[in-house]
């Protein structure tokens, strides 16, 4: 859910990483990223997961921000109002998704709130196409979303819905992703994007702790707090931008079209969240309706 942007690519890798095939960085980076939602989906039962959530960007905030501090400061002081609206505009959709998609996961498997989730780069890509054939693959889509809804089992509404909201939110964030990436430079709209979506979550964490006890915040919570913050946020971040470096945008969506799958996969693995056959058929039609639709917007 890091989605970079292509137009930061430069020449030169990041970290050595430039041997690396560039699909094989976008597929761990998928690992990443579901592996940290997997891992903050087995600390509900000790910690709320809105507070969670702070945990995680708080934690990509320090580091990114730490990373490119000496930049950052240069970039905050030269800014104006719009670079700052597009970074604000960049937190905000930040705070959105995340939240969403972890108030979800208290409520429906992993795998599900993910491909629900995917509606929203879905959308984008289908209306950056604009071709009658590509409603083709939002049916798919859609008939996918609702077979899963219908099948039962550990779906219900609430955690749908709160998916659906995290799947606006990541449409909203490659909009802003986008517009911060024109305005500010490498890594620094993600740091300050990152702030701001923690500023906006502190208060619904803070009541969340207040009535779980502040007791639960123990050392080992926050230490698997910092480990979600770096595998969800700061890993895939840096792994695609080196993929993006190397590949075209439209391969880059195809292979991203994976992460439902990927999630399902994590979700049986760590939580053991098992899926029916027509969930997995589900799921499967949501990931080519992605790739379709990502293909047909690229070309």
């Amino acid at each position: 859910m890091s989605a970079p942007q292509a137009g930061e690519a430069r020449s030169g890798g990041i970290l050595g990483l430039g041997s690396v095939p560039p699909s094989l960085l976008v597929l761990c980076g998928i690992l990443s990223v579901q592996i940290g939602a997997g891992l903050a989906k087995g600390m509900f039962d000790r910690m709320p997961p809105s507070s969670i959530v702070v945990l995680r960007l708080a934690a990509s905030a320090v580091i990114v921000g730490f990373v490119v501090r000496r930049r950052l400061w240069r970039v905050v002081r030269g800014a104006s109002r719009r670079d700052l609206g597009a970074a604000a505009a960049l937190g905000g959709s930040l705070a959105l998704m995340n939240f969403s998609i972890y108030q979800s996961l208290q409520h429906i498997p992993l795998g599900i709130a993910v491909t629900i989730e995917f509606l929203g780069p879905l959308s984008v890509a289908v209306i950056a196409s604009r071709r009658p054939r590509d409603l083709v693959w939002a049916a798919l889509a859609f008939g996918g979303v609702v077979a899963l809804a219908r099948d039962g089992g550990d779906v219900n509404v609430p955690g749908v819905l709160w998916a659906l909201l995290a799947g606006l939110g990541w449409a909203l964030y490659i909009y802003a992703a986008a517009a911060a990436g024109r305005r500010l430079p490498g890594a620094t709209g993600l740091a300050l994007a990152s702030v701001i979506a923690t500023a906006l979550v502190l208060p619904p964490g803070i009541v969340a702790l207040h009535d779980a006890g502040w007791s639960v915040l123990t050392p080992e919570l926050l230490a698997l707090g910092i480990g979600v913050g770096l595998l969800s946020s700061v890993v895939p971040y840096t792994l695609e931008l080196e993929a993006l470096r190397r590949i075209p945008q439209g391969v880059f969506g195809i292979l991203m079209s994976l992460e439902p799958a990927v999630a399902a996969l994590v979700g049986v693995l760590l939580l053991g969240e098992h899926l029916s056959a027509v969930q997995w058929l589900a799921i499967g039609a949501v990931m080519l309706a992605c790739a379709g639709a990502t293909r047909s917007a690229r070309s």
